[in-house]
């Protein structure tokens, strides 16, 4: 299987994680930083030249060129450079292969097969860092594109009593059911689904993905919170915060606070 390799010449690390964001949407799915490059990279039949050429307008100085590579092993490709992520002394990500990390209150074992919901990515990290400030304890929790499975994994190990974590994606699916199971975690229930199905009624919803999905989700997302829910949102811009506050304020949550890492925020809200 040949995959289309795009190599950019980045400026600065916050212009890498945006790039990260904006092509994992579009079906990119490694991602490789070396010094002031990033590589990404994406199954030849499954790239996009126009969203690519539109995403590409967004950074209209990035040079960059593109190559054709064969036969790409992603587990050797993550396992060697994959490094553990530690937030703050609250919870460390890592590998199997690495040593446990003893002075942390958390430790989630995940197997590394992409770069994006590892940890590494800055939304990733706000979401868990913010996740100490919410009392899980015997609460329903959804995670809304759950990725690799690390908040809905999180939130199980800080007393959730029911963990609902969907994606529409199958090979997120099939990667978040191993990590859970390496974490050996009993509660929670993982759905493929492209929104939220209406069914149940949660008391903490996470969501780190991006701006379009979001609100194009706040009313499913509103429908399924209890009064008092808190709800926890990532994977957009600083300078999307003044849009996000109203639209969640429209759809009945209210804003408590933003927390920043680099150009991404992540907003803190509690349903009325």
């Amino acid at each position: 299987m040949n995959y289309i390799a795009v190599d950019f010449e980045t400026s600065q690390p916050e212009q890498s994680e945006q790039l990260v964001a904006l092509l994992s949407d579009q079906g990119f799915e490694g991602f490789e930083e070396i010094g002031n490059s990033l590589n990404a990279f994406i199954i030849e039949k499954n790239f996009n030249e126009i969203a690519f050429n539109t995403i590409m307008e967004l950074f209209p100085l990035l040079e960059y060129k593109k190559s054709i590579v064969e036969n790409i092993n992603w587990n050797q490709q993550w396992e060697e450079s994959f490094q553990p992520v530690v937030v703050e002394n609250f919870v460390a990500v890592r590998a199997s292969f690495h040593q446990p990390i003893k002075e942390v209150q958390y430790e989630i074992v995940i197997t590394p097969k992409m770069s994006f919901g590892t940890g590494h990515h800055a939304t990733t990290y706000l979401m868990i860092q913010q996740m100490q400030l919410i009392n899980f304890k015997g609460k329903k929790v959804l995670d809304f594109g759950t990725g690799t499975g690390i908040l809905a994994i999180l939130a199980e190990k800080l007393g959730a009593s029911k963990v609902v974590a969907i994606d529409n994606d199958e090979w997120s699916i099939t990667n978040a059911k191993e990590n859970i199971r390496q974490n050996n975690c009993n509660k929670i229930t993982i759905e493929q689904h492209d929104t939220i199905p209406l069914f149940e009624k949660y008391e903490v919803i996470l969501a780190n993905i991006n701006l379009y999905v979001i609100t194009a989700n706040l009313e499913f997302i509103e429908t399924v919170s209890n009064a008092g829910c808190r709800l926890l949102l990532s994977g957009f811009l600083k300078e999307n915060e003044a849009v996000m506050q109203e639209t969640i304020s429209n759809a009945g949550f209210q804003y408590i606070s933003t927390q920043q890492k680099g150009d991404w925020i992540t907003i803190h809200a509690v349903k009325q």
